[in-house]
């Protein structure tokens, strides 16, 4: 996000990086809507003073606050079309979400990684994602730094809007039309998937009730407390604790994941005779 003269906001889905700006598909967003305007200055305002945020406008989405909610809401009026932009769309509610619509009747492709590979979603190949873009019913778009999963939701700063105007909407689809047609199906190793994403599940419940996350948020809360050389308010330390405990169930989740996967893909492999494959 960037205020230029407390007139204009730039919301940015991406760094300031080569990398981001000359080799990956992102996009920004431009406005001077004096409400949004005013809402970013307050974001910035409160925490350049370490002061709680409280937000003021449905369509300015901050994390952890209330993205979670109006992203939710957006993805509940989808009645015909819901085009995603998304690296990684894995937050459990979300997905629920979606695959309702999608039961619904709604349309719905995915530019990105999905977890469990049941929505129509495709790996853009041209170039690396890094935006995080949604386009409703082609008359209404999301566009920010939050992607669809529970670290970025609920333990980090992130912020986008929602907005109507209707030829950045228009180029917004015309673009994602391109990458769709250029992009390739997302890979789906259904069964070993099942099977990662299951015992996964098995390894973190296991995790949850016999391993203590409490010694490692306290040893990192004491770590920032030393780095800034003040007390932490509140809202700062739930928030460390939040990043803690949804790092920790992330890396036992994808280490397990990916282990059963490798194991699976080659138990699953066909039996081999002569060198050929049966």
């Amino acid at each position: 996000m960037m205020l230029v003269d407390q007139k204009e906001l730039y919301v940015l889905a991406f760094n300031f990086t080569h990398l981001d700006i000359d080799h990956s598909r992102s996009f920004g967003l431009i406005t001077r809507n004096p409400k949004l305007v005013q809402e970013a200055g307050r974001l910035f305002n409160a925490d350049t003073k370490r002061q709680v945020y409280k937000p003021g406008h449905a369509k300015f989405l901050v994390s952890p606050v209330n993205a979670r909610e109006e992203l939710a809401a957006f993805v509940k009026g989808a009645k015909k079309e819901l085009l995603i932009y998304d690296p990684k769309v894995s937050d459990r509610a979300i997905l629920r979400l979606l695959n309702e619509r999608l039961r619904a009747g709604v349309e719905i492709r995915v530019i990105g990684h999905v977890s469990g590979g049941r929505l129509p979603s495709r790996e853009l190949k041209r170039m690396r994602l890094h935006t995080r873009v949604m386009i409703r019913d082609r008359r209404q778009a999301f566009l920010g730094s939050q992607s669809l999963r529970q670290l970025e939701l609920d333990a980090r700063r992130e912020i986008g809007v929602i907005f109507r105007d209707r030829s950045a909407i228009a180029a917004l689809l015309r673009v994602f039309k391109e990458d769709w047609a250029a992009s390739e199906p997302a890979k789906r190793d259904a069964a070993s998937d099942r099977l990662a994403t299951k015992t996964a599940k098995k390894v973190a419940k296991v995790v949850r009730n016999n391993i203590s996350a409490g010694p490692v948020v306290k040893q990192v809360v004491k770590a920032v407390r030393q780095k800034a050389d003040k007390k932490l308010t509140k809202e700062v330390e739930q928030t460390v604790k939040a990043a803690v405990k949804v790092a920790i169930g992330d890396s036992v989740k994808k280490a397990t994941k990916e282990a059963v996967k490798t194991i699976a893909n080659t138990a699953l492999e066909p039996e081999v005779a002569g060198g050929q494959k049966r």
